[in-house]
């Protein structure tokens, strides 16, 4: 796997998946709905550390620096 994933690009996907988090715990956010967030900030964490985003890899899209 190719880094495609920019420094910037990580830090909103884990900043999201905090604040997804967090309404959570609040009982901001709950049931269904609540369930999909998490799963989606999950997979924005696991995305970020890897600095891997598959969806970007048919669109040819890379936010990382140049090589």
């Amino acid at each position: 796997m190719k880094k495609n994933m920019g420094t910037i690009d990580k830090v909103i996907r884990i900043l999201v998946a905090v604040v997804v988090v967090v309404l959570y715990f609040t009982h901001v956010i709950s049931g269904v709905l609540a369930i999909v967030l998490l799963a989606v900030s999950a997979i924005f964490v696991l995305t970020s550390l890897i600095s891997f985003c598959p969806l970007y890899l048919p669109f040819g899209i890379s936010t990382g620096k140049k090589e």
